[in-house]
């Protein structure tokens, strides 16, 4: 009897710990990289001992006959948990930058959102219908269980997309961040082209980098995370960069406000005002854009329909805080007459102060092209 007491008690200390870990998880634009993977190793933990402690209920749980239908509900919600934690655990690893980066799998970031977006509903309402099931005020319960699932869904999809866009400062060692090997050249160096926030916004005279998706400190001034990479290029091989700039209205400060313009943009196919830039003598171009609606910004539609591009090598490198080209790739291929167009890599916007070494192999790969 003692030992049973003591394995309940320890299995809801390993529950109350196992959703705290889930929730901190869910803040990860406060706690950092390091400590999101570490905490995230510590929820599966936690998750292994709690399925070690209901062994016996989750052996019986595909018995569904002559149980009530609440019964039957939390059973199935205790397997599609049991199986979204499993894919999550390895979309966890998929994603990981510092503990796992050999694993590759299931490594879409948004993939991962829904995941974990799936996995606190879920264990939200396995909870709730445990409560449901013992409880005498149904009606109660279940409205606490629906509020709590609609909340659960809202802190995944909105509330932490908006704290990490919103919360987020990321400063940079300018020197050490572009710094790294030296490439030698064979042949015609490439023109670099890039379009970023800064110098296209106009922003507040208090603005904070609060996106790494397009913002940053780097030595404490105010710089777009496409820039950085233009000139991690321009440190491997000295090649030529130019900036993709508007000549007429700016950007708005706010983020927000700059989606919103963004998507009017696309809608009307608009193509702003820029500044000319010489594309002739070089005979590749790397194209360097944040994805923007699942697309370039239209500034860069307007570059790359501008310039004679034809018979021109033409790289692409895309920065998101999703995963992927979205359509971008198709939309420029379509754009760029001609061209012979590459995709070379998209990437994600927390790994952009960090990617000197991936362009740097990635232009020995071209080099030796």
């Amino acid at each position: 009897m003692e030992g049973k007491k003591l394995e309940k008690r320890i299995g809801t200390a390993v529950d109350v710990l196992m959703y705290a870990l889930l929730l901190v998880q869910m803040v990860y634009v406060f706690t950092g990289n390091i400590l999101h993977e570490a905490l995230g190793v510590g929820f599966f933990v936690c998750l292994a001992a709690h399925l070690a402690i209901k062994r016996k209920y989750l052996f019986s749980l595909y018995k569904l006959k002559g149980k009530s239908a609440a019964r039957k509900t939390a059973n199935i919600s205790t397997m599609l948990l049991s199986l979204t934690s499993v894919a999550m655990m390895l979309s966890s690893m998929g994603v990981s930058r510092t503990l796992f980066p050999w694993f590759r799998y299931l490594g879409y970031s948004d993939l991962h959102v829904y995941l974990a977006t799936a996995v606190l509903t879920l264990s939200v309402f396995h909870g709730g219908i445990q409560g449901y099931i013992r409880t005498k005020k149904k009606k109660r319960a279940a409205v606490f269980i629906g509020l709590g699932c609609i909340a659960s869904i809202a802190v995944g999809l909105a509330l932490v997309p908006y704290l990490n866009r919103h919360f987020k400062v990321v400063r940079v060692d300018l020197a050490k961040a572009v710094s790294g090997e030296k490439i030698e050249w064979n042949g015609s160096k490439p023109l670099v082209v890039y379009f970023t926030r800064v110098g296209n916004t106009d922003f507040e005279d208090d603005v904070d980098a609060v996106s790494g998706a397009s913002l940053m400190l780097a030595d404490g001034e105010l710089m777009g995370s496409n820039k950085l990479i233009a000139d991690m290029i321009e440190n491997a091989i000295d090649c030529d960069v130019q900036a993709i700039s508007l000549t007429g209205e700016k950007y708005p400060s706010s983020y927000g406000s700059t989606v919103a313009v963004a998507g009017k943009e696309l809608r009307k196919n608009v193509r702003p005002d820029i500044e000319p830039i010489n594309t002739s003598g070089y005979d590749s171009i790397i194209l360097i854009y944040p994805l923007w609606w699942g697309t370039v910004p239209m500034p860069v539609a307007t570059f790359i329909e501008s310039s004679d591009l034809s018979g021109r090598e033409l790289y692409l490198i895309a920065t998101q805080g999703s995963s992927g080209y979205g359509s971008s790739a198709d939309d420029i291929e379509k754009m760029a007459k001609g061209a012979d167009v590459h995709k070379v890599m998209s990437i994600y916007c927390d790994d952009i102060p960090t990617s000197r070494e991936s362009i740097g192999k990635w232009l020995k790969e071209l080099n030796k092209g």
